[in-house]
């Protein structure tokens, strides 16, 4: 997986593409990890438009970025998943958790 990160004012937004699965732990917090010590972002937004595949552990890890930004007051937002992402997402619930655009 591949991931950009854009700074929007008080948005981080996180272009992600590929296929999104255990493999990408260290590379998903090591970009997480310095967004959530700026003070100026309040919200984290993955674009997962270019997302080729997700599996229960890229799950795990979105879930795990909540909890570390909703500790430092930030909220992460999904975007623009494809179909295949998306029905995943219904499937785990995670409209109840996230914002997904």
């Amino acid at each position: 997986m591949e991931i950009k990160i854009s700074n929007q004012g008080d948005n981080m937004l996180m272009y992600m593409s590929g296929r999104f699965d255990f493999n990408d732990h260290r590379v998903l917090k090591s970009t997480y990890d310095p967004i959530l010590l700026m003070d100026g972002i309040k919200r984290i937004e993955i674009d997962m438009s270019a997302i080729e595949y997700l599996d229960s552990s890229a799950l795990g890890m979105l879930m795990l970025l909540r909890e570390r930004a909703l500790a430092v007051s930030k909220t992460v937002v999904l975007s623009r998943p494809n179909p295949t992402v998306m029905q995943i997402l219904d499937i785990a619930n995670f409209k109840k958790l996230f914002t997904i655009l």
